[in-house]
């Protein structure tokens, strides 16, 4: 294909979390699942299926647990599940999900807006929180919301986040996601924690969830990848946003970064793929696709070999 990037980093697809999390339908899910075979099967490495989160906060989410369970173990086997609580793996492990993201905020604010306790709190209960996706045969990830900044507090200290990846209460997680939740960070900044909190933790992966709020999507998790971030997140047609973060638009859409790194199993056609699925549950959902590949897709310089004949 030309001009290949080659990172080491995997895209996870987070459409159905993160992606739908602001929506104002709730997708059936029947139709979930089938957004999520179908992007396995264009070779999305991993995926982001659902919420534990209350059902009255965030109805979009409200059947996490029916796709779960309508999921076969191999296909469970690359999709993660939100968590807050270790009563939250409890929930989602007997639906049968086997990887968990543990998730708060670095600001205390945020975290007791979103999740109704402090960071103290949260990072106290992980360790049971580990226990439990250990006992199940599953996977845990520390994932640290606000890492640069927080709708209430502004700017968030570096150490803040480096205090949390070297608390050993959070030594069992495997990865470490490090979260631009509202898309104000600007590549140098992300290059820094990224590299900071990998020689903090050297022997996790890091994991790099952005937003395109400020332009920077694509731009922020490049330098993430180039410092050393092993997984990166996206989500289908800039979907998305925190309900709990005041100006956090849409996350870096899923077609932009594939097309920035090209990662070997994407093709003109896989990718011709995703952009009609991604076209097709917007429409359903009523919402914009604010992915520039997918406008770029669809042009009319047909010589492109990358354009949607």
């Amino acid at each position: 294909m030309g001009f290949a990037y080659t990172p080491a980093a995997r895209l996870r697809d987070v459409t159905l979390r993160d992606g739908l999390q602001l929506t104002g339908k709730m997708l059936p899910t029947e139709r979930k699942v089938e957004i999520a075979r179908e992007l396995l099967a264009l070779g999305v490495p991993e995926l982001e299926i659902g919420s534990m989160a209350r059902p009255g906060l965030v109805p979009p989410l409200a059947n996490t647990l029916e796709v779960i369970a309508e999921l076969t173990a191999e296909e469970l086997g690359k999709c993660w599940v939100w968590v807050a609580t270790p009563r939250h793996i409890e929930k989602a492990a007997a639906a049968g999900a086997r990887n968990f993201q543990y998730c708060f905020s670095a600001s205390d604010s945020h975290n007791q807006a979103n999740i109704g306790r402090s960071t103290e709190d949260s990072v106290a209960a992980m360790p049971r929180a580990v226990e439990l996706a250990r006992d199940c045969g599953g996977a845990i990830q520390l994932c640290i919301a606000t890492s640069f900044t927080c709708p209430i507090e502004g700017m968030v200290d570096p150490a803040r986040v480096l205090g949390i990846a070297a608390d050993p209460r959070t030594d069992g997680a495997a990865d470490i996601v490090i979260c631009d939740t509202l898309g104000q960070a600007v590549p140098a900044q992300v290059a820094r924690l990224i590299r900071a909190v990998g020689a903090t933790t050297p022997d996790r992966r890091i994991v790099f969830h952005g937003h395109d709020t400020w332009g920077l999507g694509v731009a922020n998790t490049l330098a993430a990848i180039d410092a050393g971030a092993g997984l990166v997140d996206g989500c289908l047609g800039g979907l998305g946003g925190c309900p709990f973060a005041p100006g956090a638009s849409g996350n870096t859409a899923s077609e932009d970064i594939l097309f920035a790194t090209r990662p070997d199993w994407l093709t003109p056609d896989t990718l011709g793929r995703m952009v009609d699925i991604s076209e097709r549950m917007l429409a359903e959902l009523g919402e914009p696709n604010r992915s520039k590949t997918a406008q770029g897709a669809r042009s009319e310089a047909r010589a492109f070999e990358w354009v949607i004949a």
